[in-house]
């Protein structure tokens, strides 16, 4: 397999962000909702003999409206079965619309042009939350449409029949959830609610954090209030690998502890400089490539400074043409031996 290397540098310092941005409000969230459905007025792409059940759904669908068929006798082409699902946003009220996506689950060969039929979408619960219908939407040919003939979308073809109780009018305090654990992001939120609100926020773990609305201030103006507040934390550092496009993502601050490692034809030995400081000639086969990094061309050995990141280290592994596979076992092998304490994601 050919790979094309791509190494991004995250600058490792203090961000601002909203609180919006950093946590969500517990128990405002999107519900799934999944329904069984017929897609008809297919041009002989439909599902065929082979699906028994679409053929006895035809024949139940035909019955609801006084036609009584037996499955046997059914051969149409025209007709496929399909999954229908959707997302009920929160907060959202009867008669809203919702976008849904119908997918074939027997032999059919294409949903073009077909129609959806009047489809009961359910919740986990088993309750009828929204009903689906529509023409089906494929997309052009180099898109949805064109390379999965067997998915399609109705844009607005779900109508909510059922709403999630959600009582925020009368509700005093909510929770609000961090989308990454982290106890100095929580004692930051914390601070920076209580600086403008006094006292109304505690973080009671890494990842959650309670909030207590003013007496002067209903729930929603508090809530809108918080959730724009500037904040600032410090990100995680973190270096991830997508091994299967060779691809390296790694903070600029993530740092290398002095090190050697030996891989293939390269040897990578973390230590001071030894090339000749700025002003004087330089040893012989040593190759200076910026941010305190040479190469000694001699005997294919990389030398770093003290303060060695995981950036620099990778951009002279790239120089001296270690291919990707290369240098992400060289990283992997850093994390293990200790020498890289940052997480290390692997995909």
């Amino acid at each position: 397999m050919r790979y094309i290397f791509l190494l991004a540098f995250i600058i490792a310092a203090a961000y601002s962000a909203k609180v919006k941005d950093l946590a969500s409000v517990i128990g405002v969230r999107e519900n799934q909702v999944i329904g069984y459905g017929l897609v008809v007025g297919l041009s002989g792409t439909g599902d065929g003999s082979s699906s028994k059940f679409t053929i006895q759904s035809i024949a139940n669908m035909l019955q609801s409206v006084n036609v009584k068929l037996s499955p046997n006798d059914i051969k149409s082409k025209n007709v496929a079965a399909v999954m229908v699902t959707g997302r009920l946003p929160a907060f959202a009220r009867q008669g809203d619309t919702i976008d849904i996506s119908v997918s074939s689950i027997g032999d059919a060969k294409s949903l073009m042009g077909g129609t959806l039929l009047l489809t009961a979408l359910k919740g986990v619960d088993g309750e009828i939350y929204a009903l689906g219908q529509g023409a089906l939407a494929l997309g052009g040919s180099v898109g949805r449409g064109g390379n999965h003939p067997t998915a399609a979308t109705i844009p607005s073809g779900g109508i909510i029949e059922r709403e999630v109780a959600y009582d925020i009018a009368t509700a005093t305090n909510a929770s609000l959830s961090l989308k990454n654990s982290s106890f100095d992001t929580a004692k930051k939120l914390q601070d920076a609610i209580n600086a403008r609100f006094g006292g109304s926020a505690l973080a009671i773990d890494p990842r959650t954090l309670q909030v207590q609305k003013p007496e002067n201030m209903s729930m929603v103006e508090f809530m809108a209030a918080v959730l724009e507040l500037d904040v600032d934390y410090s990100a995680e550092q973190k270096v991830v690998i997508d091994e299967r496009t060779g691809t390296v993502v790694s903070g600029v601050g993530v740092k290398v502890e002095p090190t050697i490692i030996s891989h293939g034809g390269i040897t990578l030995k973390i230590e001071p400089n030894t090339y000749a400081p700025a002003g004087d000639a330089p040893a012989p086969n040593v190759l200076d490539i910026g941010d305190n990094t040479s190469i000694n061309a001699g005997n294919n050995t990389l030398n770093v400074g003290t303060d060695t990141t995981v950036a620099n280290v990778a951009r002279a592994l790239n120089k001296l043409g270690a291919s990707p596979k290369d240098i992400i076992a060289i990283l992997e092998n850093l994390k293990r031996a200790g020498a890289i304490h940052a997480n290390l994601e692997v995909i």
